[in-house]
């Protein structure tokens, strides 16, 4: 394995480099998935672009939004006060990941652009309708997260292009979210199964008024429940219909069969967790009304 490390110091070097270097460069942020795939030879780039001395990309901004910036590490996702409230799902999601040693390089960044069915963090940012943001010569341009992903280590990012950030709106009161993942063992384990949920109820928390479902390795790419979404919207959720919302994304789910579980078993897995995290929203909405 050999190539060219390059260490910009700032966004329009590191943008420069990305044009000049084109599919023959690699942009690297955490690294933790760059690097194996370098070392399996599933990716040979001639260039590696470290974003690590670029300013600000490392920034987590809180006004009215949330602002991730591409560098922003798991571990600071598990610490941050923001994300210990309405955003818990962003620090359930971040603490499954790895091993600390792996939170603490890691970045969101990486997670989105890797692109991996599986990802644990993508899901929760789909459940909270986020936007990326990329940079190129052209210009800037704003991305939903839900049109960025294409397939299995596939998305619309260009080559050159830099993900500088991701964005999505604060929530209001009266919403919660929430991630549960299954795996074979507790830790350092890739989802055989991963969900995020958000709710948001209306003033008398009575009516769903807006629900996120994403679900995630159990598609070629991280994707949206949208029937059992559109099935709680304008609804009393009631246990049933949670268990509904879970039947349905059960059934929009195209999972495979491989080493670490069958379809039907994931199927299922789908159909439970989708339930039981839509409850953990409705518990921590009557928790923070209380």
């Amino acid at each position: 394995m050999s190539f060219y490390y390059h260490e910009p110091t700032s966004l329009a070097e590191a943008i420069a480099l990305g044009e000049e270097f084109g599919a023959d460069g690699r942009f690297l942020a955490g690294g933790t998935d760059l690097m194996i795939q370098m070392r399996r030879g599933k990716l040979d780039p001639r260039h590696v672009v470290s974003l690590h001395r670029i300013p600000g990309l490392d920034d987590v901004s809180v006004d009215g939004a949330v602002t991730l910036g591409t560098l922003v590490t798991h571990r600071t996702l598990e610490r941050h006060p923001a994300f210990q409230g309405r955003l818990r799902a962003l620090r359930e999601g971040a603490e499954v990941i790895g091993g600390r040693q792996v939170r603490n390089v890691a970045t969101v960044g990486g997670n989105i652009a890797n692109a991996s069915p599986a990802a644990d963090i993508v899901p929760v940012l789909l459940a909270l309708d986020a936007t990326v943001k990329c940079v190129s010569p052209a210009g800037e341009r704003a991305i939903p997260l839900d049109a960025f992903l294409v397939g299995p280590g596939e998305t619309v990012r260009q080559p050159g292009e830099v993900l500088t950030s991701v964005r999505f709106p604060a929530l209001p009161a009266r919403s919660a979210t929430a991630f549960l993942k299954a795996g074979r063992r507790k830790a350092m384990e890739i989802s055989v199964v991963c969900v995020a949920a958000r709710l948001v109820l209306d003033e008398e928390g009575e009516r769903c008024v807006e629900a996120r479902i994403a679900l995630g390795a159990v598609a070629p790419r991280t994707s949206r429940a949208q029937s059992a979404e559109r099935a709680l919207e304008g609804r009393t959720p009631t246990p049933e219909a949670l268990r509904q919302a879970g039947r349905l994304a059960a059934a929009e789910c195209r999972p495979i069969n491989d080493v670490r579980a069958s379809a039907r078993y994931r199927a299922h897995l789908v159909e439970t967790l989708v339930s039981r995290a839509l409850g953990r929203c409705l518990e921590r909405i009557a928790e923070e009304a209380a």
